[in-house]
């Protein structure tokens, strides 16, 4: 019998994506009976999404969506992956590793603050 897929990765966009180990990351952070889709999406698609969820009219790197208590969904913007990984001075394949885990850790229900920026860098080290 088939284990029922718990992570989906989906490529909507003609960017290549790193090799980064998101199903590890997942179940590490939110346990291996959490459903979760991660999609890279376009640039406009993302800032349609940031418009309409959160009012604001611009793409942003990363959205996170809870959808029940074991399931969640991620849209990444790699274009905005790119351009931002020199601001915090880290690789683009780093930063995107890094945006991950920030928004798995938002689907676990962590808010910005000392504690997330702590697990942040846990699992950051864990996955380097």
């Amino acid at each position: 019998m088939r284990e029922l897929e718990t992570c989906i990765i989906s490529n909507k966009t003609k960017d290549k994506l790193p090799r980064l180990p998101f199903v590890l990351m997942k179940e590490e952070i939110l346990g291996k009976n959490y459903f979760f889709e991660i999609s890279f999406i376009s640039s406009k698609k993302q800032k349609e999404l940031n418009s309409k969820l959160r009012k604001i009219d611009k793409t942003t790197n990363i959205l996170s969506f809870p959808l029940s208590e074991n399931s969640g969904e991620i849209t990444i913007d790699l274009k905005k992956v790119k351009k931002d990984a020199p601001l915090f001075e880290m690789s683009y394949s780093n930063f995107l590793k890094y945006l991950v885990i920030h928004g798995l850790l938002h689907l676990k229900g962590y808010d910005h603050g000392a504690i997330m920026e702590r697990q942040e860098k846990k699992f950051l080290e864990k996955f380097s």
